[in-house]
């Protein structure tokens, strides 16, 4: 298997929700294809929550590292 990949950079809206990520490799993900590769296992550092308003959300894996947030990654 190789080896997943993790997320580097963000794109966000101008309400500052990400709406696109770039992965290690350089791929440009959505938040929607970003959410299933996720779902899959293919993206290593994060993970998929249900929100309160019952719709699905990404999130980093929580390690004690501020800086490896979602939010604080570099925008892209």
């Amino acid at each position: 298997m190789p080896e997943r990949e993790t997320f580097v950079a963000v794109r966000k809206n101008g309400d500052g929700d990400i709406t696109a990520f770039r992965t290690s490799s350089g791929r440009v993900l959505n938040y929607d294809e970003a959410l299933r590769e996720v779902r899959e296992g293919r993206i290593r550092g994060a993970n998929v929550f249900k929100g309160r308003d019952g719709e699905f959300y990404i999130r980093g894996d929580a390690d004690g590292d501020p800086s490896n947030n979602l939010d604080n990654l570099p925008t892209f």
